[in-house]
C-alpha cells in the first residue's frame, strides 16, 4: 500500500524519514512517499483535504486542526509522538547587545529582554519576533520567555515564519528573534546572524513537539504504519544509529545542510547545547499519546487567548490522542 506523507523539514522529522529510508515501512508493506512541506499551514491543510494521508506535525496544531480551530475541518487523530524538546529562542546580535543580560540564567536573560522590549513598546517601536505557526509550542514558549521576565505577552509582536525562513527573516532584520526548532537554531549562530538566548526545554520542560498526524479514514493501513514509525522512532533513538542518521538528514532531498549543524541537534553535552539549542528525544518512551500532554496544550490555548474555557473541554483530547490505537499496533514490537 502506498502513503502519501509529508513533513516540514527539520531534525524532528526523522522518524518518518527513517521509516522511508531504512526499509521499516516496506517491511510493514507500505511504501511511503514524502512530501517537504513548505510551512505548517500548508501541510494542515493538504492533511485536512485529504492530499496527504499523514504528517509529522506540531502537537497543538493537530488539535487545533481536529477542533477546527485552524484551517479546514478535518478529522485528525494522533496514534504516535513523534519527539519531545527541540525548540530555542535565538535573538539578533543586535538585541543581544542592547539587553546586556546580568547573567546566564533563564531568569537574567528574559529579565534584560523585558527591560529592552518595554522601552522599545514604549518608543513605539516594538520587537518583532517570529515563530512557527500560532498554534505551536513555538509560539507559547515565547509567552512563557517574557513572563519569565514579568513582561506582559503583547508587548511585542509575532509573526508567523516557516522555520526554514527563520534565518532569512534575522538575517534581513524582518524579525529581531524566532523560535524554532533544530537545527534552524544553529544554523542562525553559525551563520553570525544571531545568538541562541534560551532553550525551549527551560520555559515547558519535557513538552511534546511532534506528533504522527493521520486521517481516521486510513483505517486498516493505520496500525501497519504506526508499526513502521515507532520501529524508525526506536532506532533514532539508539546513540549507536546517530551518525548514519545525521548522514541522511543531511541530504539534499531533506534538510540540505551540513552535517555539524544537524548532528549538534543530537549531542548530548551541555556545550552542544548552548549552540543548537537542543536534544532532541525520540524512542519508546515518549511515543505513546500522552493525554496529560493534550490538556497541558489546551491550558497553554487558553492563557494565549487562542480559546475560550468552554470552547474546548479537556475531555476532547481523547478524540484526537489515541493510545489505545498505539498499544493495539505495537504490542509485538
Amino acid at each position: 500500500m502506498r502513503l502519501q506523507l509529508g513533513y516540514v523539514p527539520l531534525c524532528d522529522a526523522a522518524p518518518l524519514i527513517v521509516a522511508h529510508e531504512f526499509g521499516f515501512a516496506r517491511a510493514e508493506g507500505l511504501d511511503l512517499d514524502l512530501s517537504a512541506e513548505p510551512s505548517w499551514a500548508t501541510l494542515r491543510d493538504r492533511l485536512a483535504l485529504g492530499h496527504l494521508d499523514g504528517a509529522h506535525m506540531l502537537a497543538p496544531l493537530a488539535l487545533a486542526s481536529r477542533f477546527a480551530l485552524s484551517g479546514p475541518p478535518s478529522d485528525l487523530i494522533v496514534p504516535l509522538q513523534l519527539s519531545r524538546d527541540g525548540n530555542a529562542i535565538t535573538l539578533s546580535h543586535g538585541l543581544w547587545a542592547e539587553m546586556e543580560p546580568a547573567g546566564t540564567t533563564l531568569d537574567a536573560i528574559a529579565r534584560a529582554f523585558a527591560r529592552v522590549a518595554q522601552v522599545r513598546r514604549e518608543a513605539g517601536r516594538p520587537l518583532t519576533l517570529g515563530t512557527v505557526h500560532p498554534f505551536s509550542c513555538h509560539t507559547y514558549q515565547l509567552r512563557l520567555f517574557a513572563e519569565a521576565g514579568g513582561l506582559d505577552p503583547s508587548a511585542f509582536r509575532t509573526v508567523v515564519v516557516p522555520p526554514q525562513h527563520s534565518v532569512e527573516a534575522l538575517a534581513r532584520n524582518l524579525v529581531d528573534g524566532f523560535c524554532a526548532g533544530a537545527p534552524w537554531n544553529a544554523v542562525a549562530a553559525a551563520a553570525g546572524h544571531g545568538h541562541v538566548a534560551v532553550l525551549g526545554s527551560l520555559l515547558a520542560p519535557d513538552a511534546l513537539e511532534k506528533v504522527l498526524a493521520v486521517s481516521e479514514r486510513l483505517d486498516g493501513a493505520l496500525p501497519p504504519l504506526i508499526r513502521a514509525v515507532a520501529r524508525a522512532g526506536r532506532w533514532c533513538a539508539d546513540p549507536d544509529n546517530r551518525t548514519e542518521l545525521v548522514h541522511r538528514l543531511i541530504r539534499r532531498n531533506y534538510l540540505d545542510l551540513d552535517a555539524t549543524l544537524v548532528g549538534a541537534a543530537f549531542a548530548q553535552d551541555a556545550s552542544a547545547e548552548t549552540t543548537a539549542g537542543v536534544h532532541l528525544r525520540f524512542g519508546a518512551a515518549i511515543q505513546e499519546p500522552d493525554l496529560r500532554c493534550g490538556r497541558w496544550i489546551l491550558r497553554q490555548m487558553r492563557l494565549s487567548q487562542q480559546i475560550a474555557a468552554p470552547d474546548v473541554q479537556d475531555a476532547g483530547v481523547a478524540t484526537v490522542f489515541r493510545p489505545d490505537l498505539y498499544r493495539h499496533a505495537t504490542t509485538d514490537l
